[in-house]
Protein backbone atom coordinates (compact mmCIF):
# COMPACT_ATOMS: atom_id res chain seq x y z
CA UNK A 1 0.00 0.00 0.00
CA UNK A 2 1.21 3.51 -0.82
CA UNK A 3 1.25 6.54 1.46
CA UNK A 4 -0.99 8.37 -1.03
CA UNK A 5 -3.79 5.98 -0.08
CA UNK A 6 -3.54 6.74 3.65
CA UNK A 7 -2.45 10.35 3.94
CA UNK A 8 -4.68 13.19 5.04
CA UNK A 9 -4.81 16.44 3.13
CA UNK A 10 -2.66 18.95 5.03
CA UNK A 11 -3.80 22.08 6.81
CA UNK A 12 -0.83 24.47 6.90
CA UNK A 13 0.31 27.72 8.42
CA UNK A 14 3.10 30.05 7.35
CA UNK A 15 6.02 31.09 9.55
CA UNK A 16 4.56 34.58 9.96
CA UNK A 17 1.13 33.38 11.09
CA UNK A 18 0.46 33.91 14.78
CA UNK A 19 0.42 31.25 17.46
CA UNK A 20 -3.24 32.14 17.96
CA UNK A 21 -4.15 31.49 14.31
CA UNK A 22 -2.30 28.16 14.38
CA UNK A 23 -4.09 27.12 17.59
CA UNK A 24 -7.41 28.20 16.07
CA UNK A 25 -6.72 26.03 13.01
CA UNK A 26 -5.98 23.08 15.30
CA UNK A 27 -9.28 23.63 17.10
CA UNK A 28 -11.37 24.08 13.94
CA UNK A 29 -9.87 21.07 12.18
CA UNK A 30 -9.57 18.89 15.31
CA UNK A 31 -5.87 18.28 14.66
CA UNK A 32 -2.78 18.37 16.87
CA UNK A 33 -0.14 18.74 14.13
CA UNK A 34 0.27 21.62 11.69
CA UNK A 35 2.93 21.76 8.99
CA UNK A 36 4.55 25.15 8.51
CA UNK A 37 5.13 25.86 4.82
CA UNK A 38 6.87 28.54 2.80
CA UNK A 39 5.23 30.56 0.03
CA UNK A 40 5.85 27.72 -2.46
CA UNK A 41 4.06 25.15 -0.28
CA UNK A 42 7.26 23.43 0.81
CA UNK A 43 7.41 22.38 4.46
CA UNK A 44 9.96 24.20 6.60
CA UNK A 45 8.79 22.93 9.98
CA UNK A 46 5.88 21.71 12.06
CA UNK A 47 4.04 22.60 15.25
CA UNK A 48 2.15 20.25 17.54
CA UNK A 49 -0.35 21.01 20.26
CA UNK A 50 2.36 19.88 22.70
CA UNK A 51 4.75 22.47 21.24
CA UNK A 52 2.17 25.17 21.92
CA UNK A 53 1.78 23.98 25.50
CA UNK A 54 5.49 23.72 26.30
CA UNK A 55 7.04 26.43 24.14
CA UNK A 56 4.32 29.06 24.36
CA UNK A 57 1.99 28.61 27.35
CA UNK A 58 4.49 27.23 29.85
CA UNK A 59 6.96 29.99 28.95
CA UNK A 60 4.35 32.75 29.25
CA UNK A 61 4.77 33.78 25.62
CA UNK A 62 2.17 35.73 23.69
CA UNK A 63 -0.33 34.09 21.36
CA UNK A 64 0.32 37.03 19.03
CA UNK A 65 3.91 35.96 18.36
CA UNK A 66 4.80 34.39 15.03
CA UNK A 67 4.50 30.60 14.94
CA UNK A 68 7.88 30.28 13.18
CA UNK A 69 9.59 31.01 16.49
CA UNK A 70 8.09 27.88 18.05
CA UNK A 71 8.11 25.35 15.21
CA UNK A 72 10.35 22.32 14.98
CA UNK A 73 12.58 22.77 11.94
CA UNK A 74 13.79 20.14 9.48
CA UNK A 75 10.52 18.25 9.02
CA UNK A 76 10.59 14.58 8.18
CA UNK A 77 8.96 13.86 4.83
CA UNK A 78 8.42 11.02 2.44
CA UNK A 79 7.36 11.22 -1.19
CA UNK A 80 4.15 10.48 -3.01
CA UNK A 81 4.39 6.96 -4.33
CA UNK A 82 6.36 5.69 -1.30
CA UNK A 83 5.19 2.45 0.20
CA UNK A 84 3.74 2.58 3.72
CA UNK A 85 6.75 0.59 4.92
CA UNK A 86 8.95 3.56 4.01
CA UNK A 87 6.75 5.86 6.09
CA UNK A 88 7.04 3.43 9.00
CA UNK A 89 10.82 3.37 8.63
CA UNK A 90 10.96 7.17 8.69
CA UNK A 91 8.77 7.21 11.80
CA UNK A 92 10.97 4.66 13.55
CA UNK A 93 14.30 6.19 12.51
CA UNK A 94 13.28 9.73 13.47
CA UNK A 95 10.94 8.83 16.35
CA UNK A 96 8.04 10.76 14.86
CA UNK A 97 4.41 9.77 15.00
CA UNK A 98 3.61 11.89 11.93
CA UNK A 99 5.47 12.55 8.72
CA UNK A 100 4.75 14.80 5.80
CA UNK A 101 4.31 13.62 2.22
CA UNK A 102 5.71 15.81 -0.56
CA UNK A 103 5.47 15.75 -4.34
CA UNK A 104 8.48 15.63 -6.66
CA UNK A 105 8.91 19.42 -6.36
CA UNK A 106 9.04 19.20 -2.56
CA UNK A 107 5.58 20.72 -2.01
CA UNK A 108 3.48 19.34 0.80
CA UNK A 109 0.57 17.20 -0.38
CA UNK A 110 -0.30 15.19 2.73
CA UNK A 111 0.40 14.03 6.26
CA UNK A 112 0.48 10.43 7.41
CA UNK A 113 0.25 9.49 11.08
CA UNK A 114 1.04 6.42 13.07
CA UNK A 115 -2.72 6.06 13.60
CA UNK A 116 -3.18 5.94 9.80
CA UNK A 117 -0.57 3.18 9.61
CA UNK A 118 -2.18 1.29 12.50
CA UNK A 119 -5.54 1.37 10.74
CA UNK A 120 -4.04 -0.08 7.55
CA UNK A 121 -1.33 -2.45 8.71
CA UNK A 122 -1.47 -5.68 10.70
CA UNK A 123 -1.56 -4.91 14.42
CA UNK A 124 1.82 -6.57 15.06
CA UNK A 125 3.61 -4.37 12.52
CA UNK A 126 1.95 -1.17 13.75
CA UNK A 127 2.67 -2.16 17.36
CA UNK A 128 6.35 -2.62 16.62
CA UNK A 129 6.51 0.77 14.91
CA UNK A 130 4.73 2.44 17.84
CA UNK A 131 7.10 0.81 20.32
CA UNK A 132 10.14 2.04 18.38
CA UNK A 133 8.74 5.56 17.83
CA UNK A 134 8.07 5.99 21.55
CA UNK A 135 11.22 4.21 22.76
CA UNK A 136 14.15 6.07 24.26
CA UNK A 137 16.53 3.45 22.90
CA UNK A 138 18.49 4.04 19.65
CA UNK A 139 17.06 2.32 16.61
CA UNK A 140 18.93 -0.62 15.14
CA UNK A 141 19.67 -0.48 11.42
Amino acid sequence: MRVDELMSRPKCCGETDTVRSCAKLMKEENIGFVPICDDEGKPVGAVTDRDLTIRVLAEGRSADEKIGAFMTRDPIAGRTGDEVEEAERLMRDHRKSRIMVCDDQGRLVGVISLADVADAEPSRTAGQTLQQVKSDQPTAH
